[in-house]
């Protein structure tokens, strides 16, 4: 196989206009993994949970930043979305399906299963008042 190394790094405002310009990119930046359409769509589908989950969660409408670093490393791609926000007191609740800190709103709970269908790997670092970190990996088989 192609040892093949990339990288980027993404840092924009926790706005819901970026939500879709961090899916877009992501998606761009895997593009020479030669993805096939579904492939790019899980990515695509997972980052914008990621992402909303700080832009909804993290600042709770206060400014902030979310952070995107993705790697691509022979034929894996890492991205890891993080926030300096609120932090989530227990993600062994979080990562419960139909959990939301939003009961009121419009929220299924579903943002961290929907990022551990679609991706190979889901890890979720977070501390109360300091920030979260989920890091989600997905292999590319090639073409």
């Amino acid at each position: 196989m192609e040892n093949r190394q990339n990288k980027m790094r993404l840092v924009f405002s926790a706005i819901p206009e970026n939500e879709a310009f961090a899916r877009a990119t992501v998606a761009a930046f895997c593009v020479s993994l030669s993805p096939t359409i579904e492939e790019l769509n899980d990515v695509k589908m997972a980052v914008s949970e990621a992402v909303t989950n700080c832009i909804v969660h993290a600042y709770k409408e206060q400014e902030g930043e979310v952070f995107i670093d993705t790697e691509i490393c022979d034929n894996v791609l890492h991205i890891k979305v993080s926030d300096t926000g609120a932090g989530i007191a227990s993600v062994s609740e979080a990562i419960k399906p139909f959990f939301t800190t939003c009961p009121e709103g419009e929220r299924s709970g579903m943002g961290f299963t929907v990022m551990e269908t679609f991706m190979d790997e889901l890890d979720v670092v977070s501390n109360v008042g300091v920030g979260t970190q989920v890091a989600m990996k997905k292999k590319f088989y090639g073409r």
